[in-house]
């Protein structure tokens, strides 16, 4: 079973999209902020992480950053999740190391897409 380690704010965004992939057999670890998802990341080794982009503290970019210059983290795809729907956002997460981009409110088949094709592509180096 893959597991994703989900790093949400919003209450009611962590919830439901918990719950929605849980449904479709994913394992599923949540963080709250940004700080907490990389010491997640770290422990639980997800095989993907959902970032959301505007957090408290370390906000998601940031987060990515780090994740992305540690060895132990850097191979896990990210996808970054934000409300902001700019071409500019989309840049902005990709270059800072997420590996794919998706927009608010989250379109659950076209995430889950988006999933499947970063976990079919196997490790990264």
């Amino acid at each position: 079973m893959n597991k994703i380690l989900l790093i949400e704010d919003n209450e009611l965004n962590r919830d439901m999209l918990s719950r929605r992939l849980r449904k479709r057999g994913y394992e599923v670890v949540t963080a709250v902020d940004g700080e907490t998802g990389i010491v997640m990341a770290q422990a639980e080794a997800p095989a993907l992480i959902l970032m959301d982009v505007t957090l408290p503290g370390i906000d998601g970019l940031e987060a990515t950053r780090r994740l992305k210059a540690a060895p132990q983290t850097r191979h896990i795809p990210i996808v970054a999740l934000t409300a902001h729907t700019m071409a500019s956002d989309r840049d902005k997460a990709l270059a800072v190391g997420c590996d794919d981009f998706d927009t608010k409110p989250i379109e659950l088949p076209r995430l889950l897409g988006k999933i499947e094709s970063l976990l079919n592509q196997g490790p990264r180096a």
